[in-house]
């Protein structure tokens, strides 16, 4: 998977690899030529300083790397003959630290410590900005990383609560639109004891919002959420009927928002939503 950053009006591509992120040596080249991407990377790496440079980051890196191939080069590097490709970089030495892909997401790739690398070669003041830019990309996908479980775990309590539904409380004998209606009268039970209201009252008071009720929810909603479906799956089991049901998940959810609003750690959360 690629993603894109914005880097002084230059668009950078981040490519995803099995053990770290590589950032495109032909978008940081494009910012100093955009027609010689090439050219700038080649330049870049017969450089005698570089060829040690990457020779040092795979000798620490990788345990296939071939030591004497880069001596090779690194004998070579600095004559007005050197000329050093990527491509022959990563044949002649196993490298890993530099990618070349065509396709869609083509072009030169290196691990972020040689693109940094690189990219202080093109320009300081560039490099400092594609650092600034790369820590934004990675705290805002950590950010929705802790919101996207926070989702499934609703998600997979919801299946387990749907699961309690149907074997309770549906008689085999009903249709499928019966089914559904009774599907979502369960959930109201859910968004009463912690919203106060249902998913249809919800909708009224907010006609100009795109999705529903539990998508407006704050961590500390979801996490509650979370905890009211696999408690209400138990007292359908326990066979209760839903209006004690609702009264206990709702003396339950009133308590729990009191210590969730007070946790630091979901204060955290709620700031980097």
């Amino acid at each position: 998977m690629s993603r894109k950053i914005d880097v002084q009006g230059s668009e950078v591509k981040v490519l995803d690899g099995k053990a770290s992120d590589y950032i495109s040596l032909t978008d940081i080249a494009r910012y100093k030529e955009p027609e010689r991407t090439d050219h700038v990377i080649q330049n870049w790496m017969r450089n005698r300083n570089t060829v040690e440079f990457l020779g040092i980051w795979e000798h620490l890196n990788n345990p296939a790397f071939k030591p004497l191939e880069f001596e090779g080069f690194k004998n070579r590097a600095g004559l007005n003959s050197f000329v050093l490709t990527p491509k022959q970089w990563i044949e002649a030495t196993a490298a890993i630290g530099i990618l070349s892909k065509s396709g869609r997401y083509g072009g030169t790739y290196a691990h972020k410590d040689i693109a940094f690398e690189f990219a202080s070669w093109i320009s300081v003041e560039f490099k400092l900005y594609l650092i600034k830019e790369f820590q934004r990309l990675k705290e805002s996908e950590k950010a929705q990383l802790g919101w996207d479980i926070k989702r499934n775990l609703a998600k997979i309590n919801y299946r387990i609560h749907t699961d309690a539904v149907k074997e309770n409380l549906i008689p085999p004998t009903l249709t499928g639109k019966e089914t559904s209606l009774i599907y979502a009268n369960e959930a109201d039970v859910l968004n009463m004891a912690l919203f106060g209201m249902t998913a249809k009252q919800w909708r009224e008071a907010n006609p100009g919002e795109k999705g529903n009720i539990r998508d407006e929810a704050n961590v500390a909603q979801l996490i509650c959420l979370s905890n009211l479906e696999n408690l209400n799956a138990l007292f359908i089991s326990d066979g209760l009927p839903q209006a004690e049901r609702l009264q206990k998940l709702n003396r339950i959810a009133i308590n729990q928002m009191r210590l969730l609003t007070e946790d630091l750690g979901v204060k955290k959360l709620e700031e980097k939503q």
